[in-house]
């Protein structure tokens, strides 16, 4: 389902009377097949849905979505984040949630994908901290926030820049760390910074998340993750479910199961397959479970996933294990 990136840039933009029709306009011909297309950045892709997509469970990377035309709602904690063409998410730590998706043929999900760039967020956190930007926050793993003008003013002049290959290829870089230092010193910025900053509990937890994300397939207990925290077992516990809404091991499992979800679609694979692949040692158990989760067989799911949903390319699983 990815596409590669346009060649050349089209003749002619159809005119748009407000900046949000521009984008509209724009995103359109950059990403003219459903799923995710590649463009001269290899952290970023832009998404098209033609179609509704009812409650899925979903673990994201970390990294920043914005939405120009259409609709997603990811509930997680029991609370309902929003995002669209009036509001981008925001996420620092891989968390579990469930997502929906409001589009059509006639007006299609459009939406900018830009996985964390953690160094890229790391040098202008250091940059806003000496120049007097910081200010005390709660970290977030997640968060929704409205798009300002200035943001969506970069945006507009990224989706040119995309258009034009010699723009996107020497511009589009300075473009992107514009669009994060909006999104850092933005109207949640400040949790933001106090996520990617890795101190306090939150930290703590984070680097237990970096561990599950680098060694899921191998045989982890929650004696071991509140080892590398740093944390006693019942402490380790209460904070990891104060960021993940869900408890240790329900996050190893969920995370086994999204990875071979994953390798089924891009790979192919069987679920006996996979299922040894992430760490399980009874194909029966991974069956059960992954219907648990996902609502369906692991072979019903994979047919679904093809059919109706757009698979992102992989990423190095090192992007989020080795940036911190």
């Amino acid at each position: 389902m990815t596409r590669s990136q346009p060649s050349r840039a089209p003749r002619h933009q159809p005119e748009a009377d407000t900046p949000q029709q521009a984008m509209i306009a724009l995103l359109k011909t950059l990403a003219p097949d459903e799923g995710y297309n590649l463009t001269a950045l290899p952290d970023v892709r832009l998404l098209r849905s033609n179609r509704p997509l009812a409650s899925t469970p979903v673990l994201y990377d970390p990294g920043i979505v914005i939405v120009c035309q259409g609709r997603k709602r990811g509930i997680f904690g029991g609370q309902v984040y929003l995002y669209d063409a009036q509001h981008y998410l925001a996420v620092s730590v891989p968390v579990p949630f469930t997502m929906e998706t409001d589009a059509s043929e006639h007006e299609p999900l459009l939406a900018i994908y830009m996985h964390l760039d953690f160094k890229l967020a790391a040098d202008l956190m250091l940059q806003i901290d000496q120049l007097g930007g910081t200010e005390p926050a709660n970290p977030r793993g997640m968060m929704s926030t409205p798009m300002d003008r200035r943001l969506g003013d970069a945006v507009l002049r990224f989706l040119e820049a995309m258009s034009r290959p010699l723009e996107a290829a020497i511009l589009g870089p300075a473009l992107v760390r514009e669009i994060y230092f909006h999104v850092l010193t933005g109207e949640q910025g400040h949790s933001m910074r106090a996520a990617l900053a890795m101190q306090g509990q939150f930290g703590k937890v984070a680097r237990a998340l970096r561990c599950i994300h680098a060694s899921y397939a191998d045989d982890l207990d929650v004696e071991q993750l509140a080892s590398r925290a740093g944390m006693s077992v019942p402490t380790f516990h209460a904070h990891f479910k104060a960021v993940t809404h869900t408890s240790p091991m329900q996050y190893l499992k969920s995370t086994r199961l999204h990875q071979a979800r994953l390798l089924m679609v891009r790979n192919g694979i069987t679920a006996a397959a996979a299922s040894a692949q992430v760490g399980y040692e009874s194909p029966s158990q991974f069956s059960r479970e992954f219907k648990r989760l996902f609502g369906r067989t692991p072979a019903a799911e994979v047919k679904r996933m093809k059919a109706e949903f757009a698979i992102p390319p992989a990423h190095a699983a090192a992007t989020f294990v080795s940036s911190h």
